[in-house]
């Protein structure tokens, strides 16, 4: 099936095809092969870019701007301290502004509400650089990374394991029930995904013929997995809640004999990052040869450059 996303949004998982991710993820390893070879790019030439952060970033501000920069685009940084969203002016005005005046957008930000206004008022493509419910780029640069290690995604399974209801868990379990992965969640069960979503991921899986597992059990869930996979157990906003979250998930760290309940040799683990060695994975884990979290890292790049390119770019 031929595939055109020239003008989409890239808000969530949810509203692509496994053919629109398996395309993406192509036009990554190409894309990436082509900076290792050290060929420079003009497939964002004449492309304008505004980057839109409320919340902190190291790896998602950085990759934008060099992909962006890779393929002859301008990125324009955009803080919370810098324009008028959703304060001083709301946020439609805004997206009506940055739209006749830029390509593409991103945001990232806490609500998943505003990211999705910019892209219904704006007329450009918005990129959803991380909200509270969804965090649609990492899972792209998680996909690439498992699928260069073991060749494949088809009969893998990925497990993730703590806090099963932020966007991150959301985002990994749609990921995977659209590209035919196993997929299993463990957490405790009052940070479990929303019920709907879980449904939802189910049928997806069906038609991929993999499974979605939720459970309590950490040991019982990583049986088998080729991809162990944690995440903070506070995520930003919620400070106030570390004490009680790190009582409530502390039998759900990743250490050495979790990963050994695998039953596997070749299981690798993997973060978002930034991570709390010591709280959600060991440091023995994470500085491990079985940690491909710089790989995750550095395929950020690859796969924002990638959502780029198939909507805005000179393809």
């Amino acid at each position: 099936m031929a595939v055109n996303l020239k003008g989409k949004s890239f808000l969530t998982l949810r509203d692509f095809s496994k053919d629109e991710i398996f395309y993406l993820l192509n036009l990554a390893s190409d894309l990436k092969s082509k900076k290792r070879n050290g060929i420079r790019g003009n497939l964002l030439s004449g492309k304008n870019i505004a980057l839109l952060f409320e919340k902190l970033s190291t790896r998602t501000r950085c990759s934008f701007t060099v992909a962006a920069i890779d393929e002859g685009g301008h990125a324009e940084f955009l803080g919370k301290n810098d324009i008028h969203l959703g304060e001083k002016e709301d946020i439609r005005d805004t997206a009506r502004v940055l739209g006749r005046l830029f390509d593409g957008i991103e945001f990232r930000g806490y609500k998943q509400k505003t990211v999705e206004e910019l892209a219904q008022f704006s007329g450009v493509p918005v990129w959803n650089g991380l909200t509270d419910i969804y965090h649609p780029t990492q899972v792209l640069a998680d996909l690439m990374t498992i699928r260069e290690y073991f060749g494949s995604l088809g009969n893998k399974k990925l497990v993730y394991v703590g806090d099963g209801r932020n966007n991150m868990a959301n985002s990994l379990m749609i990921a995977a029930a659209k590209t035919g992965m196993d997929f299993t969640i463990a957490a405790p069960e009052n940070l479990w995904p929303q019920k709907w979503l879980i449904e939802e991921c189910k049928q997806y899986s069906q038609n991929n013929s993999s499974e979605v597992t939720v459970c309590d059990d950490p040991f019982y869930a990583v049986k088998g997995a080729n991809a162990v996979y944690t995440d903070v157990w506070v995520s930003m906003g919620e400070e106030e809640e570390k004490k009680k979250r790190i009582e409530l998930l502390s039998d759900y760290q990743v250490n050495k004999q979790l990963l050994e309940a695998t039953g596997r040799t070749d299981s690798i683990f993997l973060h978002c990052l930034p991570a709390n060695k010591g709280q959600e994975v060991t440091e023995e884990i994470f500085e491990s040869n079985v940690s491909m979290v710089f790989e995750e890292a550095e395929n950020r790049m690859h796969t924002i450059k990638a959502v780029m390119v198939a909507t805005i770019g000179n393809l």
